[in-house]
């Protein structure tokens, strides 16, 4: 009788345990999904920003084509990865395109009239503001998914999270080289 007992509350304490963790992975694994869409969020509006940046830069630094065509296409680049690509490639790709960003305001140096121009001005703080937003999302996605991570692959965690299928995640990382200042040359 006493042998019964222990053995079904040692089942029902398992039983609680797996539950408990599998509960706490799921919302783990939703703090990363929420986490991205902030990502999404902030990176969508950066994407509506640049055109108008660029048809404002355009104005003042029409023979400055190159850096205008390498800032729409880091854009366009950065918009696919956004929509097809995982979390690294798109990463990559955002990068490469706060490099080219940073080409343009290194560009509008050369022009006092257009540093000067009100709407210039505010797109450059509404996208200097953004960027501040992103790199919060980064590194709260970052978080959340350390955090995932350790629940999965810590012991014995880690038991639970490979029978119910729970996969690691990737971080969302920026490139060392897309951190530093431009360096642009005429």
């Amino acid at each position: 009788m006493i042998a019964t007992i222990v053995i079904v509350a040692v089942v029902v304490l398992l039983a609680a345990y797996v539950v408990a963790t599998y509960n706490r992975l799921v919302r783990f694994r939703n703090r990363i999904d929420n986490a991205y869409s902030q990502i999404d969020v902030q990176l969508r509006r950066r994407y509506d920003l640049i055109p108008n940046l660029v048809e404002t830069v355009k104005g003042y630094a029409a023979h400055e084509r190159q850096t205008l065509e390498a800032v729409t296409a880091a854009r366009t680049a950065a918009m696919a990865a956004h929509d097809q690509g995982t979390p690294p490639e798109q990463a990559r790709a955002e990068n490469a395109l706060s490099a080219t960003l940073k080409s343009l305001f290194a560009l509008a140096e050369q022009y006092p009239d257009l540093k000067a121009n009100q709407n210039f001005l505010n797109l450059q703080e509404e996208l200097t503001s953004t960027e501040d937003r992103i790199a919060y999302a980064r590194q709260f996605y970052n978080d959340a998914v350390l955090k995932y991570n350790n629940g999965i692959q810590v012991f014995p965690g880690n038991l639970v999270a490979g029978t119910f299928r729970f996969r690691s995640r990737e971080y969302f990382e920026s490139e060392p080289e897309a951190q530093g200042p431009v360096t642009v040359q005429f």
